[in-house]
């Protein structure tokens, strides 16, 4: 399976750093192609500008700045999202790959009079979202759930209709203990399995990480 990983986190040694490297770790012992995007790594530009938007409707141009970024979902099967939960929704860097990546054309097809929107990205069959979050489980139920709701419904909205999803969350980040933190590491470990192994992979083989 090609794994797309989508990374959103300013410093590589916080707690999404370690969920990252389980996950990294745990695709790589199953078989899997794996593809790292670090958004913060990379340098990239969350930044919707005046002339990029005047072209959002252009399909023969809209693509042209972010050209690296949607080859990458191009070549996914599932999209693996981590990420810390700010203000209950997405990191600014997260939306704004979102904005600027999924542009009309190429994610979906614009609505018309006669029909809604039709989504163009069929070959993504799988979407994981691990995040951390500072408040509780409630109060971030009462606040909506901002960011859990943009991917799980909005990003999946242009993936393969029978796209399936799963949410894992460590709330309370700040006032969680090491030991469960570690079991949060597990759980996104089984996560992970759930994916299953790569039907092509030799049994000794570890697919290379490619880092971008």
């Amino acid at each position: 399976m090609k794994v797309l990983v989508v990374y959103c986190h300013p410093c590589t040694d916080s707690f999404n750093g370690a969920v990252r490297d389980t996950v990294l770790e745990a695709l790589a012992e199953r078989g899997h192609a794996v593809h790292l995007l670090d958004l913060y790594a990379t340098g990239f530009d969350p930044v919707m500008r005046a002339d990029e938007w005047r072209g959002y409707g252009d399909k023969a141009g809209n693509l042209e700045p972010v050209i690296d970024r949607a080859q990458e979902l191009l070549w996914a099967e599932t999209v693996i999202f981590i990420y810390p939960t700010w203000w209950y929704g997405l990191p600014a860097m997260l939306k704004g790959w979102l904005e600027r990546v999924l542009v009309p054309g190429f994610a979906f097809d614009m609505p018309t009079a006669q029909r809604g929107p039709r989504p163009k990205l069929r070959h993504i069959r799988r979407v994981l979202v691990m995040t951390t979050c500072g408040a509780t489980s409630l109060m971030s139920w009462i606040m909506g759930q901002p960011g859990r709701r943009t991917l799980l419904r909005g990003f999946r909205s242009v993936c393969h209709p029978l796209c399936s999803t799963k949410f894992l969350a460590l709330y309370r980040m700040d006032t969680v203990s090491a030991a469960e933190r570690q079991a949060h590491l597990q759980r996104v470990r089984k996560a992970v399995a759930s994916l299953g192994h790569a039907a092509s992979a030799p049994s000794d083989a570890v697919q290379k990480v490619h880092r971008v």
